[in-house]
């Protein structure tokens, strides 16, 4: 599996279980997520049965939430269902900034919005598609973490570092 699917899908994973929980809490259990999940591979995990569910659910590593377990099977399959459309997953997932990073201009944390109108779009579109956990806040943290939106506030570093990638 190519890194760039597996690094979609593990983005779109770790942003659908941090629903309801600090990032901090997600990205400590990082590891434990790769290891219990194939190392994110999209292929394997949509072969995961009630025997694999029953399995995660006592690993202690993890977030052991059973909806959000089975949601991240079910992903697994209308990701790979996605990718198979549109030829490539990041094209489906681009087209919803119009394949194009969007700059915002924010100066403070408090004006950075938790949900826009294209992640609005994202997540009308991804349950249509039968996606789960993919709520217009974990899209646009989504939008966020993978590049389509640059949150960063303009005196952080990072903030025109972000084009160059």
């Amino acid at each position: 599996m190519p890194y760039l699917i597996k690094k979609l899908f593990e983005f779109l994973i770790l942003d659908g279980m941090q629903s309801g929980l600090s990032w901090k809490i997600i990205l400590n259990k990082r590891s434990s997520f790769k290891k219990a999940f194939n190392n994110f591979d999209p292929k394997k995990i949509s072969k995961y049965t009630k025997k694999d569910v029953d399995r995660l659910l006592l690993d202690k590593g993890i977030i052991r939430n059973r909806k959000k377990i089975e949601s991240i099977i079910n992903n697994s399959i209308k990701f790979l269902e996605t990718k198979k459309a549109f030829k490539t997953f990041d094209s489906y997932i681009w087209s919803f900034s119009n394949y194009e990073t969007k700059k915002n201009r924010f100066r403070k944390w408090s004006e950075i919005p938790t949900f826009s109108k294209e992640s609005e779009k994202m997540s009308i579109d991804m349950k249509t598609r039968g996606f789960t956990f993919v709520g217009p806040i974990v899209c646009y943290a989504f939008m966020q973490t993978i590049g389509l939106v640059n949150d960063h506030i303009m005196t952080c570093f990072r903030y025109n570092e972000v084009d160059k990638i």
